[in-house]
């Protein structure tokens, strides 16, 4: 009822009835109108009756309303339905100014962010120096991960981790199911890596959470890092993957280091052994 009353007729493209209106916003009839629905059944909905309601009649409804995509997943829930993915609202696209502040003020320590296909979004200083991410390379994380040979040179566990990453990336498809995107990406590293193939018909699934790896860094040894994957609900279609040194290991002192002007210097001009 208050989506209702927030929608002037002429919005919806109706007359606005002048002094006949008593409340602002659309009468029912003319939601169910517009929606395509029986008004006695709107009613019901609205009134929370136990009514047999699809996912296209509520989409139908929805666009009368002018759901936002957080409203359409809570109707959804309303009518104990599996909720639709939540879209991007377009006052939410404008923040990846702000996740790029965020992984720079992350530094020393390497940052990404991702899409939800795993294609690179954006990086810090540190994940190219550590991780090796750069713009030859494929920009996509699970293939960069299964081709690169620089970041494969310097994972200590690769094969370790091989597993749990495929594994990582089948739960994100299961989100989306029958979604392109992700068939493609799949048949792009099926082409470029009979490991990922093997890999992929074990059909593993393990959430995308933490991850612990060890890398061997040619100017400072082994480097013992957590990588977390997290979400921000406002842009679901974003994955912000941060990369924290582990404890007792010297490696929040060896990336600053290798952040600092002195260990930049020295990566540009290595001491021969």
């Amino acid at each position: 009822m208050s989506r209702r009353a927030r929608i002037s007729p002429a919005e919806a493209g109706l007359p606005d009835g002048g002094a006949r209106r008593r409340t602002p916003g659309l009468r029912r009839e003319e939601v169910a109108v517009l929606a395509g629905v029986g008004v006695s059944w709107y009613q019901w909905l609205e009134q929370g009756r136990d009514i047999t309601v699809s996912g296209q009649v509520l989409d139908a409804v929805g666009r009368v309303l002018k759901l936002t995509s957080a409203e359409r997943r809570h109707l959804y829930a309303l009518a104990g339905l599996n909720p639709p993915a939540l879209e991007v609202a377009p006052a939410d696209r404008d923040m990846c100014d702000g996740l790029q502040r965020l992984i720079e003020a992350w530094m020393p320590f390497p940052a990404h962010i991702m899409d939800a296909y795993w294609n690179t979004v954006m990086y810090n200083d540190a994940a190219a120096l550590v991780l090796g991410m750069r713009p030859e390379i494929v920009q996509n994380c699970l293939i960069a991960f299964f081709t690169d040979p620089l970041y494969r040179a310097r994972a200590a566990d690769w094969e370790g981790n091989a597993r749990k990453v495929v594994a990582q990336f089948r739960a994100a498809c299961t989100e989306r199911p029958g979604d392109e995107g992700f068939r493609a990406v799949v048949e792009e590293a099926r082409e470029l890596s009979p490991e990922f193939a093997e890999l992929w018909e074990q059909r593993d699934i393990r959430p995308g959470g933490q991850l612990k790896k060890q890398m061997e860094h040619p100017a400072v040894g082994a480097l013992h890092i957590e990588t977390t994957q997290l979400r921000v609900p406002a842009r679901p279609d974003l994955v912000i993957v941060l990369h924290t040194p582990l404890p007792d290991t010297g490696t929040a002192e060896k990336l600053e280091w290798l952040a600092s002007p002195e260990g930049r210097r020295g990566q540009m001009y290595p001491v021969a052994g």
